[in-house]
């Protein structure tokens, strides 16, 4: 089979500029390349990207709030993250909790981005 694959996603935003910007300032997400419209961006080695509403394309529209996605995002300070985001302007979700889980205790939270997207923010509890 080769190397391992890699899952990532990709978020409709209405503006690529805009949410590249709020990306890199709220979740200091690094940018890997744009295209204008299109950007690659990397969290914590991570890779996502942004593209921007095509009007020609009814499948590439912006949530508008409403979405049934949500992005997990793992790192070593949850509620750092989560603070981070809502100064720049996230709507606040569930706060920073523990949860008791098979493997332990585990960290999550969330926010809505100021795009649509909903983010999970936890402890990387799960991914050991």
């Amino acid at each position: 089979m080769g190397e391992p694959a890699v899952i990532s996603v990709m978020l409709i935003v209405p503006d690529a500029d805009a949410a590249v910007t709020w990306y890199r300032a709220a979740l200091g997400a690094t940018e890997l390349w744009n295209l204008g419209g299109v950007a690659g961006l990397s969290i914590g080695g991570a890779p996502f990207f942004i593209h921007q509403v095509n009007p020609d394309n009814p499948a590439e529209t912006s949530p508008g709030g409403v979405t049934n996605v949500r992005v997990e995002l793992f790192c070593d300070d949850p509620e750092g993250l989560v603070g981070r985001a809502l100064a720049a302007g996230a709507v606040a979700g569930s706060a920073v909790v523990e949860h008791q889980m098979p493997w332990g205790t585990h960290r999550q939270g969330g926010f809505t981005d100021p795009f649509g997207h909903k983010w999970s923010v936890g402890d990387r509890s799960p991914l050991r």
